[in-house]
């Protein structure tokens, strides 16, 4: 059976490219007789806004969606917590105490998400008993497990190739840990069997499989669709300010018409998606 979800972080309101997402897991799942899950990404700290998530259910229920919901982020702390000291264990994880501007100041390759953590503390004797970041040792872990492969939707089969990405952070200080452990809990929990999401996290991916072979999860297959892009050829993003879907809502446009839109690639003046 196919799973897919929707898995949204109440610390912004969801705007058209997240309608996008939506409809796109929804109809995957629909069109092959599956089931399509909702769950809520809710451990950003004092970002997560619990009314949100309410907020997020009307939006669905406006575009004329029908999903399951699954348990929230914050049911599964433990999951998370447990994942982290089987790493640990391993020696595959390191304390980290750099920030970002630290990293961004001695950095001296770039990836898909930006600069690469140069491993300042991977030989360090870092204190942990004050809060620190836990870092994957991706080397040490790709030795580990060896060649992997992934499928992707569109792009086919992929080797993974998670050094592209560097010691990336598995558990964070100021959460109870990062998107790239949560999330392949997460689907792995949920039973997904396709994991959608936008083509911005496909170098995730490649993480995402290393970690799954590491903590002996399935493996989905994923489909990362084009971003919808605003008139400056951006992608929308909560933090500038998109048209949010509860404003739509509110000002009584159809939701109805506005999946239909999006279904035909009829999106509004200003959008279009992204080219491959």
């Amino acid at each position: 059976m196919v799973v897919t979800r929707f898995a949204p972080s109440p610390n912004g309101p969801l705007h058209v490219g997240h309608a996008l997402s939506a409809i796109t897991a929804h109809d995957l799942a629909r069109d092959a007789g599956g089931r399509f899950l909702l769950r809520i990404e809710d451990i950003d700290g004092a970002r997560s806004r619990p009314e949100l998530a309410d907020s997020f259910r009307a939006d669905l229920e406006w575009l004329g969606l029908e999903w399951e919901e699954v348990p929230a982020q914050s049911t599964r702390l433990a999951e998370y917590e447990a994942a982290a000291e089987r790493l640990k264990s391993e020696g595959l994880l390191y304390p980290c105490r750099c920030t970002r501007t630290d990293i961004k100041a001695v950095a001296t390759e770039f990836g898909p998400e930006g600069p690469i953590y140069p491993g300042t503390c991977k030989e360090q004797k870092i204190d942990h008993s004050k809060p620190v970041a836990w870092r994957l040792d991706v080397w040490r872990a790709v030795a580990f497990v060896g060649l992997l492969e992934w499928a992707d939707a569109s792009a086919g089969m992929q080797i993974a190739t998670p050094k592209q990405l560097g010691d990336v952070v598995v558990m964070r200080k100021d959460a109870p840990a990062s998107y790239h452990l949560a999330a392949t809990i997460d689907d792995a929990a949920d039973s997904v069997t396709l994991v959608t999401r936008g083509q911005d996290l496909f170098a995730a991916t490649h993480i995402h499989r290393l970690l799954q072979a590491l903590l002996d999860l399935p493996v989905p297959k994923w489909h990362h669709h084009p971003l919808l892009l605003d008139e400056t050829g951006k992608k929308l993003a909560k933090r500038r300010g998109s048209p949010s879907l509860a404003d739509l809502r509110e000002q009584g446009v159809d939701g109805a018409k506005i999946a239909s839109d999006i279904r035909s690639s009829s999106f509004p003046i200003g959008m279009s998606l992204a080219k491959d």
